[in-house]
């Protein structure tokens, strides 16, 4: 399929607030001290998941064909998680904004607040997440790994912008959270690779048979049926060749994983500033080029009656 940037670029933002939100939350769940330092880098990060939170919404009209019609996307929250996800969405971000009005308010997070804020972030994921792993007829996407990788990854970019946040506004912390970064950028990865691995044994849904609706066994495309382009070549077909794709793919994974985790764990304290910011830098990079790879993997059941004539 051919991937939306604005999508692209909504799901990896979106899920980098969600995961600075639970990974900086947890210290007041658990009911750690809170110092004014505390209070400082909370008052930072919660601002910070405000401001990606709003450049995800504002990317996510980049893909609607009528823009001006967007709330009537909630109107089916009963049966799809579209609907479900565009209220989630705007709830994670108003609980962000009642975390940090507690924070100038009364110079504390209370552990309920905390405690909310994390399970819509979780919320959210699973909205996000089941928007694919829903489609049972889209076999790459159909599986638990989309929703454990969407929290994995979120989780790793999350805690990956609270050490550079920390070595910031919060030193005695950042060796933590840097740690927590690496584990989880390794816990990740692999449940990416868990999902590549299924993709390559999968048989894609559907025939030529299937698509035509005719039985014989012995069929031979010979035309796509126009002379034109048309909306089903133009969003079902990335257009990218073979190798790009796998160059794509190891991009992603050297990008978003191996060299956040190898800067993370192995940056000497004196340029940690410079090493950490550059991990986190690859890292959204690389989830983007993911995110694009999750796209542009589906193989789509209409696809057997185009292929051949592509």
């Amino acid at each position: 399929m051919r991937p939306a940037f604005s999508v692209l670029l909504l799901t990896t933002l979106i899920g980098c607030a969600q995961g600075l939100a639970v990974v900086v939350a947890l210290p007041a769940l658990l009911g750690a001290a809170q110092p004014e330092a505390w209070l400082v880098f909370w008052r930072l990060s919660l601002w910070i998941i405000l401001g990606l939170g709003v450049i995800g919404l504002v990317a996510s009209f980049g893909h609607l064909g009528r823009p001006e019609r967007a709330w009537r996307a909630a109107a089916m929250w009963r049966t799809s998680w579209l609907s479900r996800e565009v209220i989630a969405l705007p709830a994670f971000l108003g609980l962000s904004g009642l975390c940090l009005l507690s924070l100038w308010r009364v110079q504390a997070w209370p552990a309920l607040l905390a405690a909310v804020l994390i399970a819509g972030a979780l919320a959210l994921w699973v909205c996000t997440a089941m928007i694919y792993a829903g489609v049972r007829f889209l076999r790459e996407w159909a599986t638990p790994l989309t929703v454990l990788n969407f929290m994995l990854m979120g989780l790793a970019s999350g805690c990956l912008l609270a050490a550079v946040l920390a070595l910031w506004r919060l030193p005695p912390q950042a060796a933590l959270y840097a740690r927590a970064a690496a584990a989880l950028l390794g816990a990740a990865l692999v449940g990416r690779l868990a999902a590549l691995l299924r993709v390559r044994r999968l048989v894609p849904a559907g025939s030529m048979q299937s698509a035509l609706g005719v039985s014989n066994p012995v069929i031979r495309q010979t035309s796509k049926g126009f002379t034109a382009g048309a909306f089903n070549t133009h969003e079902f077909f990335h257009g990218r060749s073979v190798r790009w794709v796998a160059n794509a793919r190891w991009g992603f994974v050297m990008l978003g994983f191996v060299l956040p985790m190898l800067l993370m764990s192995l940056t000497p304290e004196p340029l940690r500033a410079a090493g950490w910011t550059l991990a986190l830098a690859s890292n959204l990079l690389g989830m983007i080029a993911e995110r694009w790879d999750f796209f542009a993997q589906v193989r789509h059941p209409q696809n057997r009656y185009y292929q051949a004539a592509l």
